[in-house]
């Protein structure tokens, strides 16, 4: 069984940046894709960035040169470099496997809150 704890988040300013962070409870060097994804209110969970064992990293389009992702196997950690935040940004933000998700497979923790509000 896995699991994922997502910290990190919180309140911030239009414009200003947070740090994700994605603790996993099993070793990540058998994982070939890592994946954040988030949630707001009324909508469906998107995938916002991914990244490959071998540093191949993926974006939505909403946040391309915004955000970005990045994986430390050894600690098994996921982070999520966020910049110039938006309002839109606002949702729970949740790390998982990418295949797993893609297959309806995954477990999810319970994700980390942002919020980017004046």
């Amino acid at each position: 069984q896995v699991q994922f704890v997502e910290s990190g988040g919180g309140l911030v300013q239009p414009g200003g940046s947070l740090r994700l962070s994605c603790a996993a409870s099993i070793s990540l060097f058998s994982i070939r894709t890592m994946g954040w994804y988030r949630q707001a209110p009324e909508n469906q969970r998107e995938l916002v960035a991914d990244i490959t064992s071998l540093g191949t990293t993926n974006y939505a389009d909403s946040v391309k040169g915004r955000f970005i992702i990045s994986r430390d196997n050894a600690k098994k950690t996921v982070s999520l470099q966020m910049n110039s935040l938006k309002p839109e940004d606002t949702a729970i933000y949740y790390c998982n496997i990418r295949t797993d998700v893609i297959n309806g497979k995954s477990s999810w923790g319970q994700g980390t809150q942002v919020t980017v509000s004046s």
